[in-house]
């Protein structure tokens, strides 16, 4: 029982210093946005190009995190975020125009490429090796609620003390909650070589299994498509959904309501990986993950505003299952041996459809209306397709 304790205490730990990440940094700009541009006089498209930027700049630096990580641990790593996320975001505060708006987004794009999710799962792959898999699925758990917790509470600082205030409010919360947090992980011996990430590694204590076949050498590359073909439709969604909804007849406040299922739906996802699934090889669990955008979105096309709540909840549950993925899948295809860059240069596409599914996606409806629908689906498609043609365990 006191193992199963300090792995519960090193997921809250790990899941709530998630949680402030993810609120200040990827969801600060869907409430403060329109604030900030207002305050310097600028088209609310700046803020977003900044922000477009830190994303791109997360992507690149998203393997050099990981590595770093898979040599020391991930305590210093995860520390160093807070702190630089403390300091990104009191720049933040104090921009006066394009030039300091962008170099404080970049600094926060320096903490989103080695802070965010990816960074907690290489940290905890670091501590557990391939037993990472329940943890990694109770950190989404927890870290899922962020912009529950996040958006309002940026609204409350924004109303009480401006965009400003608000930005230093977060900064706050990350030296007195999130340092804290993260270094209370615990600490890791570097290894005495450099680890290697061409092959999977002779086993280690973590790794004491029966060596399984070696994978494709194409199967990083397919996951890496797959990442960011779900990321790109989960990002547009997360931009466009209530205009696709009222587009296709839904009223705002319809519209609004049904959005809002996709949160709880996404936990409702990770609930059911956590329960259910967590015995069967996370490729099983992806797959099913990928065809919930697809079928909400041929329901939606065929019977109208009226599939609207279904739509969101099989893309939610998807979603949710799939943030999983991202972290149990390279895990589970490649072993625990360098797995913090592996998995920093499999996610980098993903960061790059980012940054750029709000303005694509957004030509799309432009173009198409719902029609775009179709576009999302197909990308959910050949996401299924690509992972129907990994196998579990064995070269294909």
């Amino acid at each position: 029982m006191a193992g199963v304790s300090r792995d519960g205490l090193l997921v809250l730990r790990l899941g709530t210093a998630q949680t402030l990440a993810w609120a200040s940094t990827y969801y600060l700009p869907a409430l403060l946005a329109v604030p900030m541009a207002q305050g310097l006089g600028l088209p609310v498209a700046y803020v977003w190009g900044a922000y477009s930027a830190a994303l791109l700049l997360s992507a690149a630096l998203g393997p050099f995190a990981g590595r770093a990580i898979d040599r020391w641990g991930g305590r210093p790593v995860l520390m160093g975020t807070s702190v630089l996320c403390a300091l990104g975001l009191t720049a933040l505060s104090q921009v006066q125009g394009v030039v300091s708006l962008v170099l404080a987004w970049l600094v926060i794009g320096v903490v989103m490429g080695s802070g965010l999710y990816e960074a907690a799962f290489a940290a905890l792959v670091r501590l557990k090796g391939r037993e990472a898999r329940a943890s990694i699925t109770g950190i989404t758990l927890i870290a899922g609620f962020a912009s529950t917790v996040g958006w309002p509470l940026s609204s409350w600082m924004e109303a009480g003390f401006g965009w400003r205030g608000a930005c230093l409010g977060w900064a706050a919360l990350h030296l007195l909650l999130g340092l804290p947090l993260n270094a209370s992980i615990p600490g890791t011996q570097a290894p005495s070589e450099p680890t290697r990430t061409t092959a999977p590694e002779p086993s280690t204590d973590h790794d004491s299994a029966p060596t399984a076949p070696p994978p494709h050498p194409w199967t990083a590359g397919v996951l890496a498509y797959v990442f960011a073909a779900t990321w790109f439709v989960s990002t547009a969604m997360a931009a466009h959904l209530p205009t696709l909804l009222v587009a296709s007849g839904a009223t705002l406040a319809g519209a609004l309501a049904m959005g809002a299922l996709v949160g709880p739906a996404q936990v409702a996802g990770r609930l059911l990986e956590f329960g259910l699934l967590r015995r069967m090889h996370p490729l099983l669990a992806a797959r099913a993950a990928t065809l919930g955008h697809p079928l909400g979105a041929v329901c939606w096309m065929l019977l109208g505003p009226v599939a609207g709540p279904f739509f969101a909840i099989l893309h939610g549950a998807g979603n949710g299952i799939l943030t999983i993925a991202k972290g149990t899948l390279p895990l589970a295809y490649f072993g625990a041996a360098g797995y913090g860059q592996r998995q920093g240069l499999i996610m980098a596409p993903s960061r790059v459809a980012q940054a750029f599914a709000p303005l694509a996606f957004g030509v799309c409806i432009e173009r198409w209306g719902t029609g775009a629908l179709w576009i999302s689906s197909a990308l959910g498609l050949s996401a299924f397709a690509c992972l129907m043609w990994l196998r579990m365990g064995s070269r294909r």
